[in-house]
């Protein structure tokens, strides 16, 4: 951090982003969209961050598709939810940032259709608690698939790229597409999306891809905004307690950028430096996240006099182990369908497989930090549902040799073969076909809520998501702790906008997404609950830019 009196500016604009995810795009769109000039600088060679490795999900409750398409919610209803999903955990979960999330859903929405992003409802997807009052279904969008083609030579250092137009909404199908008419359909579908993309010479994307692909074409490539790659953030710039500026470093040395109305840190968290999760997590951690996420430019903030919150949680989850050189593999349908169950070091099941993985990371956090847990299949598991993390045969031959994945006849041989008591396998495995053919998981009440049935196959009766562990040959893959990305960082107002321990406003810095305490302080309401509140919070930051002078 330095002061500003002696320095001349080699570039100067009115906005500087740190960071090319969901969030710095969107406080970029804002900028763009209130006159401002801004530059996006990103410390790796690939921008778009987590979101573009994402599924592309924005929870956006009472957005303006959900009110095109008559779907009722309401900002009572929606505040009702956050209320009893979220409560108060700190000063990222205050009432007001609440409702500063909620009313500036529609801003997002409505500026981003205005510069040609091109939304689409996951109209069967459930809030995480659908139950609970305030709960919904539907609430979740994302950018319909697209041609990537514009995006020229941006593409290449897009980060994830992968064209595959999925849309999130495909997926609970996908995963039974050749076990179900509901989910042949859908596949079928998919398959015919992907075809049409081909022959009129169209490279399309879909989820997190599409995402990023949508924002880079209205800001990198229409609108020309700058983006430095490979420009770490090294000092922000100073000037009478307000922050005017930073100083990256670009081609091997440093180079010193003005911001007239103010930084937006949006570099994600931490979930890939080591040594932090050891400290906040204890833990080394598995995520699913951006590599480039080394909490660096929460530190800065630090330094600058921002508080900092919710640095030992995160976006917790479920996660195949990788195997050496490979990367974990976050699991989410794949645990919910029928016939399959998880079992801990000792071969005892702990929580509800189908539960949201949040609820899911916290229980195993709680349950036994250390591990090893495992994914059991039955044969039928393996034979009628997508295992996404094993359709390619080499890294199922790599999970094989590292003794990640064992296949046995029988499940005294499964067993033996992954070290749990032979015991206490046997008596959780005749307990849950007991609870499979009652349909009532009597320990852990899998399947009792909407969102556990999203992910099932509605031909297993009496309960979509149990079915009894019963017809060899057994499959079992070493599960971990997983993430897809940290929870912890600067405490922000409603607007975006930096704060200290004591309530004080940093003049000229905002935070947004991942570098920031979440607003969805320990839990997880909904699909998309990383991404809605970073684009509406980046946002809303720009706006507040806009109003500086």
């Amino acid at each position: 951090m330095t002061g500003a009196s002696s320095l001349e500016f080699e570039h100067t604009y009115d906005v500087v982003v740190v960071g090319s995810g969901a969030a710095g795009f969107a406080t970029a769109l804002g900028a763009v969209d209130s006159g401002l000039s801004v530059l996006i600088v990103e410390s790796t060679e690939k921008w778009g961050g987590s979101s573009a490795m994402s599924g592309g999900g924005l929870w956006m409750p009472g957005n303006p598709l959900m009110e095109r398409d008559g779907a009722g919610d309401s900002r009572e209803e929606a505040l009702t939810y956050l209320e009893e999903t979220v409560g108060d955990v700190g000063r990222s979960t205050s009432r007001e940032r609440k409702e500063a999330f909620v009313d500036g859903v529609a801003d997002l929405v409505t500026t981003a259709e205005r510069h040609g992003m091109r939304f689409a409802r996951g109209k069967d997807y459930p809030d995480y608690y659908p139950e609970l009052p305030g709960g919904k279904i539907g609430r979740s969008i994302e950018i319909e698939p697209l041609d990537s083609r514009p995006l020229g030579e941006w593409w290449d250092t897009l980060r994830s790229a992968v064209p595959l137009p999925a849309k999130t909404d495909d997926v609970w199908l996908l995963g039974r597409a050749w076990s179900t008419p509901s989910g042949f359909v859908r596949g079928a579908r998919f398959v015919f999306r992907a075809l049409g993309g081909v022959v009129t010479g169209k490279r399309l994307v879909g989820i997190g891809n599409a995402l990023m692909t949508s924002f880079g074409r209205v800001l990198l490539v229409e609108r020309e905004v700058p983006l430095w790659l490979s420009s770490p953030l090294e000092e922000l710039v100073v000037d009478g307690g307000r922050v005017v500026g930073v100083r990256v470093r670009r081609d091997g040395r440093l180079v010193t950028v003005g911001a007239t109305r103010g930084v937006m840190l949006a570099a994600g968290g931490f979930e890939s430096n080591p040594d932090w999760r050891q400290k906040h997590h204890g833990i080394d951690g598995n995520p699913s996240g951006n590599p480039g996420n080394v909490g660096r430019v929460i530190e800065i903030a630090g330094e600058a006099g921002a508080a900092l919150e919710l640095m030992d949680d995160a976006w917790w989850g479920a996660s195949i182990e990788a195997p050496p050189g490979g990367t974990p593999a976050f699991i989410v349908g794949e645990r919910s369908m029928p016939y399959s169950i998880m079992v801990d070091a000792e071969g005892a099941r702990f929580a509800n497989e189908s539960e949201s993985y949040v609820d899911l990371g916290h229980h195993m956090l709680a349950h036994d930090k250390d591990g090893p847990y495992w994914l059991i299949f039955d044969a039928r598991a393996t034979r009628r549902y997508l295992q996404t993390f094993a359709m390619d045969p080499r890294a199922t031959r790599a999970m094989k040799a590292a003794g990640i994945m064992h296949r046995a006849g029988t499940l005294e041989e499964l067993a033996a073969a992954i070290g749990v008591d032979p015991s206490t396998f046997r008596t959780t495995v005749q307990r849950f076909n007991g609870f499979a053919r009652s349909g009532v998981d009597g320990d852990f009440g899998r399947g009792n809520s909407a969102y556990d049935r999203y992910y099932s196959d509605p031909l297993v009766h009496p309960n979509p998501n149990l079915g009894p562990i019963e017809k060899g040959p057994f499959t079992a893959y070493r599960v971990v702790i997983g993430d897809l990305g940290t929870k912890g960082g600067v405490v922000t107002d409603a607007d975006g906008r930096a704060l200290r321990e004591d309530g004080t406003v940093i003049d000229g810095l905002f935070a947004a997404g991942n570098a920031s305490a979440s607003v969805m302080g320990r839990t997880y309401p909904g699909p998309g609950s990383t991404i809605g509140p970073a684009t509406v919070f980046g946002l809303r930051a720009a706006r507040s830019m806009a109003r500086t002078t």
